[in-house]
């Protein structure tokens, strides 16, 4: 079972232009706003109409510009959560469920009351959506959308909606359904937390064009891009200027440094996470530099410090990330006056 997309579809000062094919488990599609992640969805689903190209869903052709197939949404078999899960405002969480079943009323009641026990809905049945709260209503369209056995689930920022715990909560459920599935899953984000959490395989989309494809886990300690890069949350990039097979100088940081991958000449840049900069005792090792304080944040249990290039204040500030030990006040006055880039952890990009 597979989703084969490859299409474009053009607007004012905007292209889309994607190509991939799902693979078993979830598959994601990462992006900024804006980028072309919930219109790639509307396009399988038959809510938005490609200018050319081809989807094929488990060997049925869903759309073909060339062949002028182009079903309708609901011969698709396409299973939509939408961001704002788009329940009938009418409707009671029974009658939203109802609607997407075959048949008379009598024959539908023990498969809605099945769903409504396995999502937890028991006692709401009678509420409309503007009775619910946000997670209410996410299990309401998840539990529709399921009744509706679709051959592939569709997830449009599904927890961009929901407060912190609710969304810790609601993730927890997801993965378990996602894991109960046998058809295929699409999930866009704009968060890379969601991405790595959910799906084995990922796209990056960046303005509409797939800049990288692969195994999320291999993209995250590889992503080769700049772009991509950026997507997958490494703050700290610089361009460079090849000085050997295995040394380069950092133009942004000002800093020279040896790396453990060999530096293709096609490699325009170098990164490195925040998390992966190691306190060093002094310049004698090497990939050091001197450093000095330019500022700090924190996150809950995070601290993010904002470093400069002591020998050169015109050199970008880099940003060490440090998980929180504890939280006395002054902590930053601890910080080191060396910092040292490991090779090992030096991304080279194109």
């Amino acid at each position: 079972m597979a989703l084969q997309v490859n299409i474009r579809k053009k607007f004012s000062g905007f292209e889309l232009n994607v190509e991939f094919e799902t693979e078993t488990g979830c598959m994601g599609i990462l992006g900024a706003s804006g980028c072309g992640k919930s219109m790639t969805l509307k396009c399988v689903a038959g809510i938005e109409t490609p200018d050319q190209g081809r989807i094929v869903l488990n060997g049925k052709v869903l759309f073909d510009s060339e062949k002028g197939i182009n079903l309708p949404a609901r011969e698709r078999r396409t299973g939509y959560l939408f961001q704002n899960y788009a329940l009938f405002p009418t409707m009671t969480v029974e009658e939203n469920l109802n609607i997407v079943l075959p048949g008379k009323k009598r024959d539908k009641l023990p498969l809605v009351a099945q769903q409504l026990r396995r999502f937890q809905l028991e006692g709401l049945e009678k509420r409309y959506p503007s009775q619910l709260s946000g997670g209410q209503q996410q299990r309401v369209a998840l539990a529709r959308m399921l009744l509706y056995k679709p051959d592939i689930i569709m997830l449009d920022e599904p927890f961009s909606a929901l407060d912190g715990f609710l969304k810790d909560t609601l993730q927890m459920e997801m993965l378990e359904l996602i894991r109960d599935y046998s058809g295929d899953v699409l999930m866009v984000s704009h968060s890379r937390d969601e991405i790595y959490k959910f799906c084995d395989h990922m796209m990056l989309l960046s303005e509409g064009k797939t800049i990288l494809k692969g195994c999320t886990k291999d993209i995250f300690r590889r992503p080769e891009r700049m772009e991509a890069a950026k997507l997958t949350g490494c703050k700290n990039i610089s361009s460079i200027e090849k000085i050997s097979d295995y040394e380069l100088y950092a133009c942004e940081w000002k800093i020279k440094l040896i790396t453990e991958e060999k530096i293709g000449d096609s490699i325009k840049y170098v990164g490195i996470r925040g998390h992966n900069l190691i306190p060093a005792q002094g310049r004698s090792e090497e990939n050091v530099m001197g450093i000095e304080l330019a500022g700090f944040a924190d996150t809950p249990f995070q601290r993010q410090y904002l470093f400069q290039n002591s020998d050169d204040k015109t050199a970008s500030k880099i940003w060490w990330i440090q998980d929180k030990i504890d939280f006395e006040e002054g902590m930053h006055q601890n910080i080191p006056s060396f910092i040292r880039f490991p090779k090992e952890d030096l991304l080279l990009l194109l």
